[in-house]
């Protein structure tokens, strides 16, 4: 099972914040440049969210593997698919 830590969430919760204001912006008719840019920063920030947890994940199942003798290229393999996938 993965555990999240404080620091995503933090990260997750600055998000939530940055959709909140481009809602607002929205709402007050702001320039559509202003509005694309927020959103074009709310969704860097969800790149690196994505590639946070799955690094994070990575980092636990090798050492999981290392610990059973297993295979670690798959795991890279399925976390490089999983980045691709999510762009």
């Amino acid at each position: 099972m993965t555990t999240y830590d404080e620091d995503l969430k933090k990260r997750l919760r600055r998000m939530e914040g940055q959709i909140r204001g481009v809602l607002k912006m929205m709402e007050e008719g702001q320039h559509c440049k202003d509005v694309v840019a927020q959103i074009s920063a709310v969704r860097s920030a969800a790149d690196k969210a994505i590639a946070y947890v799955v690094a994070k994940n990575l980092e636990q199942c090798i050492r999981e593997e290392n610990e059973t003798g297993g295979d670690t290229g798959k795991l890279v393999e399925e976390a490089v698919s999983l980045l691709i996938k999510s762009r």
